[in-house]
C-alpha cells in the first residue's frame, strides 16, 4: 500500500513537473550549442581584425561564461526555482570582485582601447605615460617599452594612455632639427652653400619634404642656422650623428668659425673727484 501510494505521488509529480524539466534540458542543451555558436563567431571576428591571441582568448572566455550563466539561471527558473537571489549573489560577487580589481580591471580596459585602435604598434618608437622607448610588448595589463640604451620599462596600460602619447615611428618619416652657428665675421651665403652641398651629397636625405636651412637666430655669440632636413625613421639616430659631424669638417675646411660663448667686459676707471 505504502509503495503503491509512492508510486502514485511520484508518477503525479512527474505528469506535473515532467514538461517543465524536459523543456528546462531542452533550454540547457540548445541554450550551450547558440553559446558556442555565438563564442566561435566571436573568436572568428576578434582574429580578423588581428587582436592579440590572448585579448581573443579572455573576451571569448568571458562571454562565454555570461552566456552559460543566463542559460542556467533560465533553465532553474523554468523549473520554478528561484532566481532572484541567485543574481543577486552573482552581481554582489561581481560587483566585489570589480572594486578589489578596479586597477588591473582599468588597465584591462586600456588594454583593449589600445589593441582596438592602435596608437602604437610593436616595433614603434613612442613616449606613453613618462617613459620613451621602442615598443617590445603590449599585454593585456601592461605595455613593455626597450630604451635606447637597452633598459626595459614596462607601464600599466592605464598610465601609458592616460596623457598625450607621442608615436615617433607612425609617419615613417622624421625631421633631424640641428643648429649650426657661426661667427658673425662669416659670409652668411657661404656658409648657406656649405650646408646645401651637405644635403645634396648625402642619400638619405629626403626631397620631399623639403630640408630648411634659414637664418634662425642671432644670438649673443653667434649667428644660428637652422638645418632640419627630413630622413627616414630607421635612419634618424645615424643621420643625427654624421650630419652634425659633417658641418664641423666641411667649416673647418671652408675656415668658418664655431664661436664659443663669449662677453665683451668694458672697465671704466672711476675719476678721484667721483670717489671723493
Amino acid at each position: 500500500m505504502d509503495l503503491e501510494a509512492l508510486w502514485q505521488t511520484l508518477t503525479g509529480q512527474a505528469i506535473l513537473f515532467g514538461p517543465q524539466i524536459l523543456f528546462a534540458i531542452l533550454i540547457l542543451v540548445i541554450g550551450n550549442w547558440v553559446a558556442r555558436l555565438l563564442t566561435n563567431f566571436t573568436r572568428r571576428t576578434l582574429e580578423n581584425r588581428k587582436l592579440e591571441p590572448s585579448l581573443v582568448g579572455f573576451l571569448t572566455a568571458i562571454i562565454h561564461a555570461a552566456l552559460v550563466t543566463f542559460v542556467v539561471i533560465a533553465a532553474l527558473n523554468k523549473v520554478g526555482i528561484q532566481t532572484t537571489s541567485f543574481v543577486a549573489i552573482i552581481g554582489a560577487a561581481g560587483l566585489a570582485i570589480g572594486l578589489a580589481l578596479q586597477g588591473s580591471l582599468s588597465n584591462f580596459a586600456a588594454g583593449v582601447l589600445i589593441i582596438i585602435f592602435k596608437p602604437y604598434r610593436v616595433g614603434d618608437y613612442v613616449v606613453a605615460g613618462g617613459a620613451e622607448g621602442i615598443i617590445e610588448d603590449i599585454g593585456i595589463f601592461t605595455t613593455t617599452m626597450i630604451t635606447l640604451d637597452n633598459r626595459t620599462q614596462i607601464v600599466p596600460n592605464a598610465v601609458a594612455t592616460s596623457g598625450v602619447i607621442e608615436n615617433y615611428t607612425r609617419k615613417g618619416t622624421r625631421r633631424l632639427d640641428l643648429v649650426a652657428g657661426v661667427s658673425y665675421g662669416d659670409d652668411i651665403k657661404k656658409v648657406k652653400d656649405i650646408l646645401q652641398d651637405i644635403l645634396d651629397k648625402e642619400p638619405r636625405i629626403l626631397k620631399d619634404p623639403t630640408p630648411t636651412i634659414g637664418l634662425m637666430e642671432m644670438a649673443d655669440s653667434s649667428i644660428n642656422f637652422a638645418f632640419r632636413p627630413w630622413v627616414k625613421v630607421e635612419d634618424y639616430w645615424d643621420l643625427f650623428f654624421e650630419l652634425q659631424e659633417q658641418i664641423k669638417i666641411r667649416f673647418d675646411e671652408a675656415g668658418v668659425t664655431i664661436p664659443f660663448p663669449q662677453r665683451d667686459v668694458h672697465l671704466f676707471e672711476e675719476s678721484s673727484g667721483a670717489a671723493n
